[in-house]
């Protein structure tokens, strides 16, 4: 299905796909330079589509096949993205996930209609990453750098440099999450591999932690890496995904 699009009020276009079913809608929210036609989304399209119930997966400005660049997202911005999407395109209950960094703003994007959603799943979800895993691992020299840049260009695990600016860094402490308690009261499923070469496990647990919903399950997969995209991780998706729905 092609995506349709969406116009902002600052001139950009979003991409998204939204399947009509029942609710609660099942949202997918991307990681970092990652996209809507990626395997979980798109599985989870299909598993939407399989049970009856609508779905919606997105991309970020700078990300796939919406407008903007990269370097000039931020956190606040991506969040609002998924927001301007999920509202235009969404009526009633969303059982939102999140893979990474879309772990995070699927918490931001729950926190801000905590009445619409019925759940929440983090795969592998990466708040506070700008701040845990980037800033507080830059030597001095890099910092030093990016303050007088404005952008630091890194190597990627995933293949190309990707370039971090000042302004994600800067702009991302307004939506740090882990220090402080995080008022969702809905269920929430964190899937976390004990093998995560980008986001520790740990997170996922110090998250559990934070949140004040008391039903909050954490599964650790011991040969799980950070993407969970094996045929056996995404089974373990879907049927985190069935039981959510049928709780």
């Amino acid at each position: 299905m092609p995506p349709t699009t969406l116009q902002t009020p600052v001139g950009t276009t979003l991409a998204y796909v939204h399947t009509q079913g029942r609710t609660p809608t099942l949202v997918f929210l991307p990681g970092f330079r990652s996209d809507m036609t990626g395997e979980k989304a798109t599985m989870l399209a299909a598993h939407a589509q399989s049970l009856g119930h609508a779905s919606l997966r997105l991309d970020y400005s700078g990300h796939g096949a919406s407008t903007g660049a990269f370097e000039h997202g931020t956190i606040g911005l991506w969040t609002q993205d998924a927001l301007q999407i999920i509202d235009h395109a969404t009526q009633g209950p969303l059982l939102i996930v999140g893979s990474s960094m879309g772990g995070w703003i699927a918490l931001l994007a729950a926190l801000a209609r905590p009445a619409r959603t019925t759940a929440l799943v983090g795969i592998a979800p990466a708040p506070d990453f700008t701040e845990t895993l980037i800033w507080q691992n830059l030597d001095q020299p890099a910092r030093a750098v990016l303050q007088r840049d404005g952008a630091l260009r890194t190597p990627s695990p995933h293949g190309s440099d990707q370039v971090i600016t000042a302004a994600l860094i800067e702009e991302a402490r307004n939506h740090l999450l882990l220090n402080a308690p995080i008022p969702l009261a809905c269920p929430v499923r964190l899937l976390h591999g004990l093998r995560d070469a980008d986001v520790p496990w740990q997170t996922s647990l110090t998250l559990a932690d934070r949140l004040q919903s008391p039903n909050v399950l954490l599964t650790l997969i011991k040969d799980g890496e950070h993407r969970l995209s094996r045929p056996q991780d995404l089974a373990l998706l879907r049927a985190t995904i069935d039981e959510l729905l049928t709780a």
